[in-house]
């Protein structure tokens, strides 16, 4: 059974991490560096598109995942229904699908490890936090 509500949540929480995780006092600043940004091209963007794109593949990632989960324990779903074990395998999915995929891509754009080590950090946690918010909420 899906719990629309959790979705939605486990999507808004990815941009909650983000604000911190590329907040200037946390990742930013170091991030902005690694890209070659500066605040001023950083405000050249178009937020409202930005933020409402990042929302909307958000709800798909939570989407799958609650797919993932599901699939993983069709069976046994209570017994796993703890936001423990969705973020235990939301750091799997993170390590195992997430750091590939942008490590490569990365490499072949010829970015710096500190470039690397924040995205895939900041993947590595949200989705952390997105699975354990869909697996408690059931």
């Amino acid at each position: 059974m899906t719990n629309w509500l959790a979705l939605i949540v486990a999507a808004v929480s990815a941009l909650a991490v983000g604000f911190v995780w590329y907040n200037p006092k946390v990742f930013g600043t170091a991030w902005m560096q690694s890209v070659g940004m500066t605040e001023e091209d950083a405000q050249k963007g178009n937020m409202p598109m930005i933020f409402g794109i990042s929302l909307v593949v958000a709800f798909l990632l939570a989407f799958w995942f609650n797919y993932f989960i599901q699939a993983a324990h069709p069976d046994t779903l209570a017994e796993f229904s703890t936001f423990k074990h969705g973020a235990f395998h939301g750091a799997l999915v993170g390590i195992l699908v997430a750091m590939p995929v942008l490590a490569t891509n990365a490499l072949f754009e010829q970015r710096s490890f500190k470039y690397i080590a924040i995205n895939v950090g900041y993947w590595i946690v949200t989705i952390s936090i997105m699975g354990g918010i869909i697996c408690a909420w059931r």
